[in-house]
């Protein structure tokens, strides 16, 4: 969980002090003093984590072909999800206009709207309808619309459909035990030398959050409560506990794994370290690209007794309270977010759109044939803890998750401490 504390000067320097213009057609930063108004045109800001497909700066260049006076400059932060937070809310606390349009994880949403750093929307202006109602809800906050989703996610078990063939496995698991058989049989393959069975995402980090909920979830359990309450030192979360210890223990996750993020997993599976692997939909494009083309696929996430339940990912596009030219903002997102765009980036970056009726669509499916299982990864996913003080729960999550992981701790007594943890962190 150690970063360096990122000052406004660094962050102003980071942006290439490209906010110099903005505000020149008319301030409007209200800071949330009454209702935001979204007057104002002329430069902003897109404020997002590092763009690891490279599509998103072709996209912005479309928009300031066409509004050259209205010209967005991408702010790229680090990779890490903490990491993007932390420098999001501390532009938000020293009330800098440094950043405009905000690419927000769904479970920021509430946090950044609770401290009015993120303005409430118009919600007429952006077509909430047409959208998966479990994405809509991600940003949302008090009934308010405080955000428009861009992408939406839901993690997926890859694996390599070749090597399960020439093992004789004919489908593909949907329970943990299913997993481990078929990796059994598949490591005896001279191809799969020196293969370990399954990695996801381990590394104390919002990562570890989603892996850990995942697994919680899949076998019956649950982090939160519906409205917010800690429900974890139970059997339920113990046997998904369970289910990552013993895997590290007996090898079936290989003990690197702790150190893994979203690329360092899909790097071990595209260099045929791994034989199933969660990730997200964008990994599907990038390993077309890579030297397992047509050699993998994709299955829902497997849990305990049956199909698990993914952590509901994505994220959304909020504006902040303190910026300025808020009514190009406003475009903006209208922009990045309409149908045709998150097509776009479905297409180009694997990036799951929003929009119901895309993962119905023949073409798109023909295409990328992964679609219904990311729909049904979507539509069957759990939200990760939809509270207020969701930094404090998430280093709580990753703080006793990774000591069980590591051994530091057993199961039992991780999930005891969470469990106090998270009482305090939403008593605050």
């Amino acid at each position: 969980m150690t970063t360096r504390t990122i000052t406004r000067a660094t962050a102003l320097a980071a942006a290439g002090l490209l906010l110099a213009a903005c505000g020149s057609s008319g301030g409007s930063g209200s800071g949330q003093a009454g209702a935001p108004s979204f007057e104002g045109r002329g430069p902003i800001t897109f404020v997002a984590g590092k763009d690891s497909t490279g599509t998103v700066q072709p996209m912005l260049d479309r928009w300031n072909k066409a509004h050259p006076k209205e010209k967005v400059s991408f702010i790229q932060l680090p990779t890490d999800a903490d990491a993007q937070r932390r420098q999001m809310i501390q532009n938000a606390e020293t009330k800098s206009d440094a950043y405009t349009v905000l690419s927000l994880d769904v479970v920021w949403t509430s946090e950044f709207a609770a401290h009015q750093w993120i303005d409430k929307l118009p919600e007429d202006r952006f077509p909430m309808g047409k959208m998966l109602k479990p994405v809509v809800e991600t940003s949302r906050y008090r009934g308010g619309l405080y955000a428009v989703p861009s992408s939406s996610d839901g993690g997926m078990l890859y694996y390599r459909t070749d090597l399960l063939k020439k093992a004789g496995v004919g489908e593909p698991p949907s329970t943990w035990a299913e997993m481990t058989a078929a990796c059994a049989k598949v490591r005896k393959l001279p191809e799969a030398k020196g293969m370990s069975c399954y990695a996801g995402q381990f590394q104390k980090y919002e990562g570890l959050t989603v892996n850990f909920a995942e697994a919680v979830n899949s076998a019956g359990g649950t982090v939160t409560d519906a409205s917010g309450k800690p429900d974890v030192d139970t059997p339920e979360a113990r046997k998904g506990l369970d289910f990552l210890t013993g895997a590290l223990k007996d090898g079936t996750i290989p003990k690197k794994a702790v150190t893994f993020q979203e690329e360092d997993g899909r790097q071990a599976f595209q260099s045929g370290e791994l034989i199933f692997h969660r990730n997200w939909p964008y990994v599907y494009a990038l390993a077309q690209k890579s030297g397992i083309k047509g050699k993998f696929a994709v299955a829902p996430l497997p849990g305990l007794d049956g199909p698990g339940s993914s952590s509901l990912g994505g994220h959304n596009m909020a504006v902040s309270a303190y910026a300025e030219n808020k009514a190009t903002a406003l475009d903006f997102i209208k922009f990045m977010t309409s149908e045709e765009n998150t097509r776009t980036f479905l297409e180009s970056a694997s990036l799951a759109p929003p929009y119901a009726s895309l993962y119905d669509d023949p073409a798109l499916i023909e295409q990328y044939p992964y679609l219904p299982v990311l729909k049904e990864s979507i539509l069957r996913a759990v939200p990760r803890p939809r509270v207020v003080p969701y930094g404090d729960v998430t280093s709580a999550v990753q703080q006793e998750a990774y000591a069980a992981l590591t051994g530091e701790k057993g199961s039992e007594q991780a999930l005891k401490d969470l469990q106090k943890a998270l009482r305090k962190a939403v008593a605050q």
